[in-house]
């Protein structure tokens, strides 16, 4: 019978996060370590996007997308910040503005206009097309 001796884990502990691609179906979920940095995990999130063969095509250079943690209002996470600084697992990614208005504050509020943006047209477009249903009487 062998002994099961725990390893010592010297880079923190693993984390199951969800990142959801802002456009596509479905969070991409995988296993990070606590310690790793945003840059590494907008990475890894672009590769397991491609190799799932996911739309719209997003290539792989990790400068041009912002982390964002949803749950917690606030600016594009630093790619220097831990992932597991933020306390949350479910991110977005979105691409950063092609724009050249995003002097003064790094684009983050720019992206995060964007971001905000495109999320609540799509509430308001179904609201106003609920409202325009007629209702047809008997």
């Amino acid at each position: 019978m062998a002994l099961y001796t725990k390893k010592k884990n010297k880079g923190g502990n693993p984390l199951l996060i969800s990142v959801t691609v802002l456009g596509s179906s479905g969070p991409i979920r995988f296993v990070v370590n606590e310690e790793q940095l945003v840059a590494a995990v907008i990475d890894t999130a672009l590769k397991s996007y491609a190799r799932e063969g996911r739309l719209p095509v997003l290539g792989s250079d990790l400068n041009g997308f912002l982390l964002y943690c949803p749950e917690v209002e606030s600016d594009a996470l630093s790619p220097w910040e831990r992932i597991g600084s933020v306390g949350e697992r479910k991110f977005s990614l979105c691409k950063k503005p092609k724009s050249d208005g995003m002097e003064g504050n790094n684009g983050r509020r720019s992206s995060e206009a964007i971001y905000r943006k495109g999320t609540s047209g799509i509430w308001k477009a179904w609201i106003r097309k609920s409202l325009t249903l007629k209702i047809s009487s008997h």
